[in-house]
């Protein structure tokens, strides 16, 4: 027996110590794994089921009984965590360099980069360490252009003024009066010759590799036209933080807030066309015109670099260093999101998301409001039932919706009885049967035939509604042609997260996002808060529109009676073409399994096996490279943590 805490010295205090028997069920379920080779020896599996089976193992030793042991220690702090990451993942000279340099050399038509720098009384020091941060990268073909807003202190000229002599690819102009951020912007942009426009603030820094990833992303798929790289942040002494390890594009999350931000990288000729920036958005206006470029460009063509090419500087006064500095940057942003709305024409308006910096978009119903068919598959159980059916019942405040329960096989008197009492209460409340064994994909595809609303809700017996609207708000962003899924935020009864989206890729094919986080944490980069789109989400609670359940062919039966029908009926919606959406504004408990049980017999620990082995043969490597997660985040857990 071993012991590993954290992999340094802390203050550790073994409280107690116990060893009880084995759950006999779990042994037979350990020793099936072994049998196969994958739970005692698992150096020659391949990585996804080395992860899923040594956590599976580790949860079950840890969570019946097997071994206690309550301890307290000091835990390593997420800051610990992100040096280990710079040691073992991020870019080095050492180790990256010569390979960038020669790949530069291969191109046969480098792209010149105009990198735009509008300044206003920075601290000279910052100043200089950025402009050097340009002068300092890899790749040669690039061009500085500077617009001076009028900055009061001479030294600004003069330090300007001397790099320009030492780099002639160094250009500035020096605006006669102050016009704020987009005006000067739009004076560095009138200085550029490139093809391509990146945006440098005057006191942030560019990595040395950073505009050789853009131009060699840019050199592998001539349809880009908007590029992206994850950041993090940087204090005056060098210390660097609070990596944002960023998702592919995501049009929910950028309407949630502007989560590109550093490095951004536009063609000229997309920024030209929607005039530059604008004044009156001023601490917003690369939003302001991100959304308006977005709105001319496909999304196929927005590009994410994962990888940290920019160094946000952290100072007094900063949005890097807080967001609440300067809430005419955030006023600007709610603006130019309601611009941005009203230009879609979408039916729905921007809010401020309260007590955040960020935004929420209320997609409208239409009216008349389209009939919802709510399917809950059923056996017994009738205690969890009559709590799920009445909490939406009387909480629901979406009022054209149908009950569609689908009673596999329920023998006890009492749950008749409440079958019975319920329809005949509740027009629209029916019972339809399915004798056949338990199979939640045929389940519901059984229900679907008798469906009457042109959007289903497939819902637990053990659901719980929170939120009176949660119907409203996901049938509202259902309701859009390019959406396919709609899915919830999830609580166990103790108020931690049971769903936040899923994340392929954890424990071999997918896994929740944030799970066991406490019910008011933000998560990683706000993600709990926001709207945002996803690989899948769970079918405990799912929104989608019937004809799209019926174009990809529902959920998968044979090979998926039980586990992963959801995730691979979303992936099917996405290879469609639609988006899935996870919205945090429909909230419900989640009494997850208590209706179904576990896996814990051999049998149930076989059919799991085997529907894991189809996802990974009908999915593959899509399992391993979510676009809405990142490859800088672990796959080993569940808690958005650095990868290892």
């Amino acid at each position: 027996m071993r012991l590993d805490p954290v992999d340094r010295a802390v203050d550790f205090d073994l409280k107690s110590f116990t060893i009880t028997p084995a759950n006999p069920i779990l042994l037979a379920k350990l020793r099936l794994l072994q049998m196969l080779g994958i739970v005692w020896n698992l150096a020659k599996a391949p990585l996804g089921w080395r992860m899923h089976f040594a956590d599976l193992r580790r949860d079950y030793l840890s969570t019946r009984g097997f071994v206690t042991l309550p301890v307290r220690y000091q835990a390593r702090s997420s800051q610990d965590a992100y040096l280990r990451w710079i040691r073992a993942r991020d870019y080095s000279p050492e180790r990256g360099r010569a390979k960038l340099e020669a790949e530069i050399q291969k191109l046969a038509a480098p792209p010149l980069i105009s990198v735009l720098m509008p300044v206003y009384n920075p601290e000279i020091d910052h100043l200089n360490k950025a402009i050097d941060s340009v002068s300092r990268q890899i790749y040669p073909n690039w061009e500085l252009c500077i617009a001076d807003d009028g900055s009061t202190d001479p030294a600004i000229r003069r330090t300007i003024l001397s790099w320009v002599q030492r780099d002639r690819r160094i250009k500035v102009i020096f605006r006669g009066k102050n016009g704020h951020i987009s005006e000067a912007t739009n004076s560095a942009f009138a200085l550029a010759k490139g093809e391509w426009v990146a945006l440098l603030d005057h006191d942030d820094l560019l990595r040395e590799h950073a505009l050789a990833e853009v131009a060699l992303t840019l050199s592998r798929d001539p349809t880009i036209e908007l590029v992206y790289s994850d950041e993090d942040k940087i204090d005056s002494r060098g210390r660097r933080a609070d990596p944002h390890f960023k998702p592919d594009f995501s049009i929910d999350l950028l309407r949630s807030m502007n989560y590109l931000n550093h490095l951004t990288v536009h063609r000229s000729e997309n920024i030209r066309m929607v005039g530059g920036w604008r004044r009156g958005f001023e601490g917003s206006q690369d939003y302001d015109l991100n959304l308006r470029i977005i709105e001319r460009i496909p999304a196929s063509s927005i590009s994410h670099i994962p990888k940290i090419l920019y160094h946000w500087r952290t100072s007094a006064g900063s949005t890097a260093s807080d967001t609440s500095e300067k809430s005419y940057a955030y006023q600007n942003g709610l603006k130019a999101l309601a611009e941005h709305i009203e230009r879609c024409q979408l039916p729905a308006q921007a809010e401020p998301l309260e007590s955040t910096p960020y935004f929420r978009i209320r997609y409208h119903v239409p009216e008349p409001a389209p009939l919802v068919s709510l399917i809950i598959p059923t056996r017994d159980g009738v205690h969890l039932l009559e709590t799920s059916i009445g909490s939406v019942l009387q909480k629901t405040t979406y009022k054209n919706y149908e009950i569609i329960i689908v009673d596999n096989g329920s023998s006890k008197p009492e749950t008749h009885r409440f079958f019975k009492n319920i329809a005949s209460d509740h027009p629209n409340i029916r019972i339809i049967r399915y004798d056949r064994e338990f199979n939640y994909s045929a389940i519901n595809n059984f229900a679907v035939q008798h469906a009457r609303g042109t959007v289903l809700g497939l819902l637990n017996n053990d659901i719980e509604v929170i939120s009176p609207d949660w119907l409203t708000a996901m049938v509202a962003r259902a309701l859009m042609p390019e959406v396919g899924c709609v899915g919830a935020k999830l609580y166990y009864p103790d108020g931690t997260i049971q769903h936040g989206g899923v994340i392929l890729g954890l424990g071999s094919v997918a896994g929740h996002a944030h799970k066991h986080f406490p019910r008011n944490a933000a998560g990683y980069f706000a993600r709990l808060l926001l709207q945002q789109n996803l690989s899948a989400v769970t079918a405990a609670c799912l929104v989608v529109r019937k004809d799209v359940y019926l174009e990809v062919g529902g959920l998968e039966e044979q090979n998926l009676p039980v586990a992963f029908n959801d995730v691979d009926f979303c992936l099917r919606v996405r290879e469609a073409g639609y988006l899935n959406v996870f919205t945090p504004f429909a909230e419900l408990y989640h009494h997850e399994s208590v209706s179904r049980g576990d896996d814990s017999t051999p049998e149930k620990m076989e059919r799991s096996i085997r529907e894991i082995a189809f996802m990974r043969a009908r999915w593959g490597r899509r399992l391993d490279a979510d676009p809405y997660y990142s490859p800088n985040l672990t796959l080993q857990r569940e808690d958005f943590s650095y990868a290892e």
